[in-house]
């Protein structure tokens, strides 16, 4: 049993990191299509660091499995996560590929594990990631006027107050776990492709992605969001008239470099949660 439950996640964790790159359009980020608006990656590099992380999701997933405190589970795999990013940037050769979404899946494939051991509900996923991740905010994001060499996100957050993923984490992901999964999971008849997009629309028309505020700036994601949740509103791809409107959007963040990789990291967490509620809930 605890064999199957490990397999499935690490499963489950592969598919929707394949899904999240293989939808189009995919406004700026990397597809099969399209390398969106990144000249440094392509389709087939993200494969290559998919493969690479597919054995510390597996780690991640039988760490949560566990009687553990979480302090002690949320420790641990930090650890593997920083194990899997350096696995990640020697496949790359030096690209990022999937730092954030190392943060973001494996934060769901530990507390899925940890709630199916300890045979809790599917709800309490999101208020499990909330405990396990309380305080990470201030912890890691304090003191940084006089830090020197921050990160892109330490940078955010001193210019725009944004706590970024971390703060999304602290919070239990609810653009995820109270919007875009109902989303996914309502819009089946859409066929796999367009439900991917449509759910990418709506984490895009909330979500305050830190990667276009690192590339851009905050006008930048103000207009995204804006013209991403009239698409929503309008009905998305479930509205033909909107069709022209989402492929021009696409053009527009590809011609402007604009990538919503923080919104990517939300949809695949978004995919694995439902294949995951489908099949053990």
């Amino acid at each position: 049993m605890y064999n199957d439950i490990i397999f499935k996640l690490g499963e489950f964790a592969t598919e929707a990191m394949i899904y999240e790159v293989s939808c189009f359009p995919s406004f700026g980020l990397v597809s099969p299509i399209s390398s969106g608006s990144h000249s440094d990656m392509d389709y087939f590099t993200f494969i290559d660091s998919t493969t690479a992380l597919n054995r510390y999701f597996l780690e991640m997933a039988s760490a949560g499995y566990s009687k553990d405190p979480l302090d002690k589970i949320f420790a641990n795999v930090r650890d593997i996560g920083e194990k899997a990013e350096k696995a990640m940037f020697i496949k790359t050769e030096g690209i990022n590929t999937h730092k954030g979404m190392i943060f973001v899946l494996g934060l769901g494939i530990t507390a899925s594990s940890k709630i199916l051991h300890d045979s809790k509900d599917f709800n309490e996923i999101s208020k499990l990631i909330k405990n396990m991740t309380t305080g990470i905010v201030e912890s890691e994001l304090k003191n940084l006027s006089t830090k020197t060499n921050l990160t892109h996100g330490e940078k955010i957050f001193l210019e725009y107050g944004i706590s970024g993923v971390r703060g999304e984490a602290e919070i239990g992901f609810p653009i995820v776990f109270d919007y875009a999964l109902n989303l996914y999971d309502s819009d089946k008849k859409l066929g796999q492709n367009n439900r991917l997009v449509q759910a990418l629309l709506g984490i895009m028309s909330q979500c305050k992605d830190t990667t276009i505020l690192h590339r851009h700036d905050y006008d930048t994601l103000l207009n995204l969001q804006k013209k991403s949740k009239f698409l929503i509103n309008s009905g998305g791809f479930n509205n033909l008239s909107n069709l022209l409107e989402i492929n021009n959007l696409n053009s527009h963040n590809e011609e402007n470099c604009i990538s919503p990789g923080g919104c990517a990291d939300l949809l695949a967490l978004t995919v694995f949660l439902s294949k995951l509620k489908e099949y053990f809930f």
